[in-house]
This record gives C-alpha cells, structure tokens and sequence, in this order.
C-alpha cells in the first residue's frame, strides 16, 4: 500500500516537473522567435526610412546618369548665356535685366551647388555618403537657391505688370539701386528659411545614410507657403491682370478699327493712306493722328507680348513645382516628422522635374526677348567682337520699320 502511494507520487512529480520543462521551452522558443523578427524598416540601415534603396541595372544607370549630366551641363551653359549677356552687352544693362540676372545666378547656383551632389546620390541608389555636416549645408544651398528663383521669377511678374499699367511713371522709378534693393531683399528673404534647421526650431533628418529636410509640421508649412504656394499665388494674380489689360486693350483696337493680321484690307488701307500722307507733308494734324496710332500699335504689342511671356512663365513654374511641393505639404502629415514613407523614385522624379525649371527660364526668355536671343546666337558661335553694334543697327533697323510701317502684324 505504502509502495504503490510512493510510486503514484513520484509519477505526479514527474509529470509536474515534465510540464514545467515544456513549459520553459515553449518560452524560450517564442523568445526566440520574438528576437528574431524582422526590424522595423526604417530601423533598417538597408532602408532609407521605410523605402528600399534605388537599384539599377549597368545599362540603367548609364542612361541615368547621362540624362542628369546633359540636364546640369544645360543649365550651367544656358545660365552662364544669360549672365554674360546682360553683364557685358550694354543695351542689356537695363534696372529691369536685373532680375533676369537674378534669376539666371539662381539658377545657375541650383545646377552648380546642388545637382551634382543629387546626380551622384541618386546614382548610387539614394543613400547620402557626403556627411552629417555637409548634409545641412547642402540642404540649406538648396532650400535657398531654389527659393530664390522662385522668389524671382514672382518679382519679374510684379515688375512686367507695373511696366504695362503705369508705362510713364514706373520707368522714371525703375533706377538700379532700387532693382538692386529688390534683389537683395529676395535672397536674404530666401536665405531666412534655410535658418530654422540651422539654429534648433526643426532638426533636418540627418543619418548615416539619410539627409533629409526637416519634417516638422510648422517647419513645413512656413516654408512651403513662403517658398510657393504665397509667390505662385502672386503670379497667377499678376497674369490674370495683364491678361486683362491686354484683353480690354484689343477690344479698344479692334472698336478704333485698328489693323489686325486677318485684316488684310485694312492694311492696304492704312498703307494707302500712309501715301498719301507723304505726298500731303502739309496736314499736320493728320500726321499727328498717324504718330498717335503707331504709338498705341506699339503698346499693344508690347502688352500682347507681356502676357504671352508670362503665361508661359507661369505655366512652366507650375507643371514643374506644384507637385514637388504639393508633395512636400503632404507628406509630414502621411508619414510623420521622423522620415519618408513615399516611395524614393517618386520623390527623385519629382526632385528633379522641379530643378528642371532652371533650365527652362533662359529658354523662355530667349525665345521672347530679341537681344538676348542675338546675343546668344553670336556667344554660341563666338562671335564675340561688335555685338554692341550689331543690337543697336538692329534696334535702329526696327525703329526705322515700325516709323515707315504702323501696320505691323499683331
């Protein structure tokens, strides 16, 4: 009897025990299992915050590569085009090609300073490897740059509107060291944004392989809106105004019966009545008429010209930056202030569409401006002697065809 409640205890010891290891195994097992989970992405240091490094095949990053070198070596040379124009022909030299200056040092500080370094992070699958210090003074060259030809080109808008409505007094206003305040007040305006990182109010995100900028709420919408979304709103106002202008100005001509393009006979009119003003020297007063018309043919040109230039202006501005920065504006509220959870091609291509604008603003400019159109054709083929002459007996040429022929095409 003792025996057999003696050995039915030590089974029931056994059996406890048993149960007990298994128990302390199956702990230790999910302790492993817990250890071993995957880590958090953005913990991940083959992840930059949540996003997979960019990969590319050989052929793929030679085409990559090629396509970012041409797009900076464009801006560099169309850039540089502008600077020097306006710096050594001197019927350039004028308080309004200031800001084109401007604009173009912006520009050229964007692919000099900034697209470089872009070029080979992007190469080499987006991590960062210039450094944590480097990392917000790069960040702050391109916060600044970018801003400032942002900045510029919303100056350039105010200006071209002033010199349409007021073409009398604005002019008289218009002297350098006003132009050259104006300058000044863009670029420390533009430099003020790229401070708060520098100084503690929002810390840029900057790992080892991370350079970011900062992603505080605040931060994000302080800049964004002084960087665009405020300048692009200037803009579209200042377009829809000389758009105005421009549009009453033709109704006005078009009541006068002024000359159109399509107007084939009214041109042949005013042409025969241009005869016989020179054969009738001695009506004054009609010869005074004719002087008038050609005066408001001119400004109408020169309005029609404005809004064309500007739309296009604008229109570039704002297929090139509206996404980046409607990106931007998004993503901290998305993703949280910490990192990036946008896919990193997105955010590149994006990037780069907004840099891309650096090179389109000479273009622009060019095609609607007919010295500095001249002034690049004889650069580019080196013609560099009499460049001055040739704009002034062009400038004189076109003076003597619009005093000789007020039918000008529209």
């Amino acid at each position: 009897m003792i025996s057999t409640l003696t050995k039915d205890c030590v089974q029931a010891l056994m059996t406890s025990l048993t149960s007990e290891v298994m128990d302390v195994r199956f702990l230790n097992k999910m302790h492993d299992a817990t250890t071993t989970l995957p880590t958090p992405s953005f913990m991940d240091n083959e992840t930059i915050c949540g996003e997979p490094i960019l990969s590319y095949g050989h052929v793929e990053k030679v085409l990559i590569g090629g396509v970012l070198t041409l797009l900076t070596f464009l801006t560099v040379c169309g850039n540089l085009l502008v600077v020097i124009s306006v710096c050594f022909v001197k019927k350039l030299k004028q308080p309004s090609n200031y800001l084109i200056v401007s604009l173009a040092v912006a520009d050229l500080s964007v692919a000099v300073v900034v697209m470089p370094f872009v070029s080979i992070t992007d190469l080499i699958g987006g991590q960062w490897i210039f450094g944590r210090v480097f990392c917000n003074v790069f960040i702050a060259m391109d916060v600044m740059c970018c801003t400032a030809s942002i900045m510029t080109l919303c100056v350039i808008s105010i200006d071209r509107y002033l010199g349409i409505t007021k073409p009398l007094t604005y002019p008289v206003r218009q002297s350098g060291k006003c132009m050259a305040k104006i300058v000044l007040f863009v670029w420390l305006l533009s430099a003020s944004i790229t401070l708060p990182p520098l100084f503690g109010w929002a810390q840029n995100v900057n790992d080892d392989n991370v350079c970011l900028i900062s992603q505080d709420l605040g931060y994000t919408i302080y800049s964004t809106a002084v960087a665009f979304y405020i300048p692009m709103s200037v803009m579209l106002i200042m377009y829809y105004r000389i758009y105005r202008v421009a549009k009453v100005s033709a109704a006005k001509h078009t009541i006068a019966g002024f000359p159109k393009a399509e107007d084939e006979e009214s041109m042949n009119c005013v042409t025969a009545v241009l005869k016989l003003q020179r054969e009738m020297e001695e009506c004054v007063s009609f010869s005074h008429l004719l002087r008038n018309d050609r005066k408001n043919i001119s400004i109408f040109k020169r309005e029609q010209k404005a809004a064309a230039t500007l739309g296009i202006v604008v229109g570039a501005f704002a297929v090139c930056w509206l996404p980046f920065f409607l990106l931007s504006t998004v993503r901290p509220f998305i993703c949280g202030v910490q990192c990036s959870c946008v896919p990193l091609w997105v955010e590149r291509t994006l990037l780069w569409l907004g840099y891309a604008n650096s090179l389109i603003n000479p273009l622009i400019y060019a095609f609607f401006n007919r010295d500095l159109r001249t002034t690049y054709h004889n650069l580019i083929r080196c013609r560099y002697r009499n460049i001055n002459r040739k704009l002034s007996a062009a400038s004189m040429h076109e003076a003597l065809k619009l005093a000789e022929r007020p039918n000008l095409v529209l």
